[in-house]
């Protein structure tokens, strides 16, 4: 990175006073020796590497977790005792768990590699007095850079001449219009506002230009996007959080428990490796072997429904975060608008004209006082378009149903103006003017012999001394009433052209200046905002979650724009977040709806502030600029089209259609994720609680044990995973989205669900330790006894699985109708078991036995027992006026 520091910033300098800091010369830039002299001293101009782990630290950090400690001292003690297959289970589900962890991780990892990418590029710098092409990386600072249209800009420059140079800032700043460059020095000014400074990573739209090189690698404005980028910390979601809350809670507990049992078994006289048995099965059975795969199951059903509804998500928890979202900072160009200029008001002699339609295709009409108009009777207006055609270099094309726009956005809306008009091609042209911020007019002479302009309405009014009237005719021109219509288009944030005319020399062929214009009009414009964004951000507040836009526009156009999506509240600009003391930002950043002009620091102090009052954020992107912020935001949203690689590889989730509907329909998604994960959650610990349970009762008992370690883990992957997998896709509750935010502070199991699956645990071990000790008193078998045992828990799991389809209400046959997985997982279910009862070679591997019917009439009625037992306790509890109580924080 180069160091060398300057006396005062580049664009508050003039361009010669920055080339003597810079040690250059602004038409020469520096010598090949001095430049290499200065890439020794400096380095390169490239964004430095960032430390990252190995692939073999990655992966062995995927074992770094008290449940995955848990399982593999329970493998290796397993595999000692001689129980290989019960060692070779554990191990192959904690490898598996391990695998998908690191995978997920090094997709993650490329995001400062794109970010460093962005900056690779060939250069053309003049050396030795000679233009040059040389890889940006070699270029130093004080080199001459030389700017054309097409060209990515390799570095930070200081312009030092131009000619109608156009930049596209909009990855850097989000200024949706490409920027007018000069180089005339300039005051304090913000980045979106330095207007003599071209940022590497930007591109060059239109025109040419040279400047000299300011800032390199690291030191550019790209530099200080990746070194946030860097800093930002990478959040954990609800969901994990919660996951490792409960896996601590639960690793403790069996320590705890497996320690005690095998402590007061040894004292007790028992053998020390029968209470090893017992205390890995206990292990073993009390850890949710089968939570991991259909915890990952569930949101990759999760994320196969998102992609569906155009969101493609990176990081499978982030799909349970989105339920969780409070606030949703949203972009506004092409995510709540169209990205699409278009014109919606004309004003052409003494009228005013509504046109219909959006974004490029050219269909609509054009309308006065609600009745649509032919141009051809409206002089003026017909004057009006015809001058936006023809003083035009864009142009509009067509692929199949979808509309392009190749050229600048202004001038297409023009031409699509016309085009609804029936106006699609203009006389042929002979010469051009072409804008400049200095000249802020474009003129253009044509075959007909007339003279087309348009520019600001300030220039073209001084250029014009009449207005052409409503029937054809010329009519004084009323500066202050042509100004007061285009101050009430500026209200409703609309960007106001001018156009006028004037009748050339017959004989000239060339365009110098034009002479004296006839006024023709006004053509008003904007970016529409989505039909749809509207109706997504009432659903959103709806649900409870705050929209917040962040654009840098100006604080007159965000606020319109957000006004008729329905962002009502304060604005703030970049401004006020600079001068907004730490403590009182983050109060500052709730009250408030808009944002305009924001760089990208304020943006991820922005999404800190928010953080700081406990909100889970949603941040959408598609620039460089919102890298850092996607990153630190709980889960960061990519446009898919339109969107930088570097927001794209820094996201969590990426758009495809660009759209904020699509948002919402991800809350909703996420949403619903969360509730199937909870009714899994609730019913399965049960099983896990209660195996515990039997294994200490019988070690208590001082008798044999109920279950082996190898039955524990067929139950755990058979059972729990047949029957888990229909909740992955199980149906969305109707009142999904009228339900607020759930508050993260909250347990991933609320106290009244905690009851519940107590109850049921209570249930299992009365019934399974009951019905052990009884067919054993009746003659059974010890092999007869455990494969009761085993079918108790198999079955009482079926019966309970229909309790917790709802957590509030019956849903036994609503249940299987809604969702015929359910009804599959239970014939499944019903299917295995079976097979592990009579199938001889089963009774050998898993040590079961056949039964008779008495022994499942006994099964069946525990199952019975505890269905009834939950849905009565779900009456009791469940209060008539809001149900759901229990996903509700």
């Amino acid at each position: 990175m180069n160091t060398t520091t300057v006396t005062g910033p580049p664009h508050q300098c003039t361009y010669a006073q920055a080339a003597w800091d810079l040690g250059t010369d602004p038409d020469l830039g520096v010598s090949s020796g001095e430049a290499a002299a200065r890439l020794a001293r400096h380095g390169p101009n490239v964004l430095p590497e960032a430390r990252r782990r190995g692939p073999v630290a990655r992966f062995l950090l995927q074992f770094h977790s008290p449940l995955i400690y848990v399982l593999l001292v329970s493998a290796v003690i397993t595999g000692a005792l001689g129980e290989h297959v019960d060692a070779a289970v554990i191990l192959g589900v904690v490898i598996v768990n391990a695998v998908v962890g690191f995978v997920q991780e090094a997709r993650a990892e490329r995001a400062l590699a794109a970010l460093a990418a962005m900056t690779r590029t060939v250069a053309t710098a003049v050396r030795d007095g000679r233009p040059a092409r040389l890889p940006s990386e070699e270029l130093v600072r004080g080199d001459l850079v030389l700017l054309e249209a097409g060209d990515r800009i390799p570095a930070d420059l200081r312009l030092v001449r131009t000619r109608e140079l156009k930049v596209d800032e909009s990855a850097l700043t989000g200024e949706s219009a490409p920027v007018a460059k000069t180089p005339e020095a300039l005051g304090e000014a913000i980045l979106a506002d330095r207007r003599n400074m071209a940022h590497s990573g930007t591109f060059v739209t239109y025109g040419r230009g040279a400047g000299l090189v300011t800032a390199t690698g690291a030191g550019t404005e790209i530099g200080l996007v990746h070194r946030l980028v860097g800093s930002a910390t990478s959040v954990q979601t609800p969901l994990t959080r919660k996951i490792a809350r409960f896996s601590r809670v639960v690793t403790v507990a069996i320590l705890a428990l497996a320690a005690l049992t095998f402590g007061v078994g040894v004292l007790r006289g028992q053998p020390v490796s029968d209470m090893l048995t017992a205390a890995v099965a206990l292990a073993v059975g009390a850890i949710p072997e089968g939570l991991p795969a259909v915890v990952t199951i569930t949101l990759a059903f999760g994320v196969a429904r998102m992609v569906r509804r155009n969101a493609i998500v990176r990081r499978l928890p982030a799909v349970e975060t989105l339920g969780s979202t409070t606030v949703i900072c949203t972009d506004k160009t092409g995510t709540l608008t169209r990205n699409q200029m278009t014109v919606t008001g004309i004003a052409a002699g003494g009228r005013l004209y509504e046109v219909t339609g959006t974004g490029y295709a050219p269909h609509g009409e054009i309308r006065s006082a609600g009745r649509p108009v032919a141009p051809a009777g409206h002089p003026a207006l017909r004057e009006c378009l015809l001058a936006g055609l023809a003083c035009n270099d864009a142009r509009i094309t067509e692929d199949g149903d979808h509309w392009d726009l190749v050229g600048d956005p202004t001038e297409g809306a023009l031409v699509v103006s016309a085009a609804k008009a029936g106006f699609d091609r203009a006389p042929g042209r002979l010469d051009t003017i072409t804008f400049s911020s200095e000249r802020q007019y474009m003129a253009t002479l044509h075959e007909d012999g007339l003279i087309y302009a348009k520019g600001s309405l300030e220039r073209i009014l001084a250029m014009s001394d009449g207005r052409l009237g409503a029937d054809g005719g010329i009519e004084p021109l009323d500066a202050g009433a042509i100004t007061e219509i285009a101050h009430a288009y500026g209200r409703q944030a609309l960007r106001v052209l001018a156009l006028a005319r004037a009748e050339a020399d017959p004989a000239a062929d060339r365009l110098t200046e034009p002479p004296r214009l006839v006024f023709l009009g006004l053509l008003a414009m904007h970016d529409p905002p989505r039909e749809e964004a509207a109706r997504a951000v009432r659903a959103c507040r709806t649900a409870g979650i705050q929209v917040k836009m962040i654009t840098g526009d100006h604080a007159a156009t965000a606020r319109a724009i957000g006004e008729r999506i329905g962002l009502e509240g304060e604005v703030m600009t970049g401004a006020d977040l600079a001068a907004a003391p730490d403590g009182e930002l983050p109060a500052a950043v709730e009250r408030t709806a808009v944002f305009a002009r924001v760089s990208p620091a304020q943006k991820l102090r922005l999404v800190q502030a928010l953080q700081a009052r406990s909100h889970v954020i949603a941040m959408t992107g598609d620039g460089v600029n919102d890298a850092p912020a996607l990153k630190q935001a709980d889960i960061g949203v990519a446009m898919g089209r339109d969107g930088t690689e570097v927001a794209k590889e820094s996201a969590d989730m990426i758009l495809t259609d660009d759209d904020f509907a699509s948002i919402e329909a991800a809350v909703e998604e996420g949403r619903g994720v969360f509730d199937n994960l909870v009714k899994f959650i609730v019913w399965a610990l049960p099983a896990n609680i209660s195996l515990g349970l039997v294994l200490v009762a019988a070690i208590l008992a001082g008798g044999e044990l109920p279950i082996m370690p190898v039955q524990v883990l067929w139950l755990n992957m058979t059972a729990v995973l047949v029957l888990g997998l229909p909740f992955a896709v199980e149906p969305r509750d109707e009142d999904i989205m009228r339900r607020p935010p759930r508050d993260p502070a909250l347990p991933l199991i609320t106290g009244r669900l905690t009851a519940r699956i107590l109850l049921v645990s209570v249930i299992l071990l009365a019934g399974a330790f009951g019905l052990f000790h009884w067919e054993q008193t009746h003659d059974a078998s010890l092999a007869e006894a455990r494969t009761i045992v085993v079918n108790v828990f198999a079955m009482t799991l079926l019966a309970y699985l229909f309790n917790c389809l709802s957590l509030e209400r019956p849903m036994l046959w609503h249940g299987i109708r809604r969702n015929p997985w359910v009804g599959a997982g239970a014939l499944a279910l019903i299917a295995i078991q079976a097979l592990y009862t009579y199938v001889p070679a089963m009774n050998g591997l898993f040590r079961s036995a056949p039964l008779g019917l008495g022994a499942w009439v006994h099964i069946a009625a525990v199952a019975a027992l505890a269905y009834a037992l939950v849905e009565l306790t779900k009456r009791a509890a469940r209060p008539s006026p809001s149900p759901r109580q229990d996903l509700r924080p």
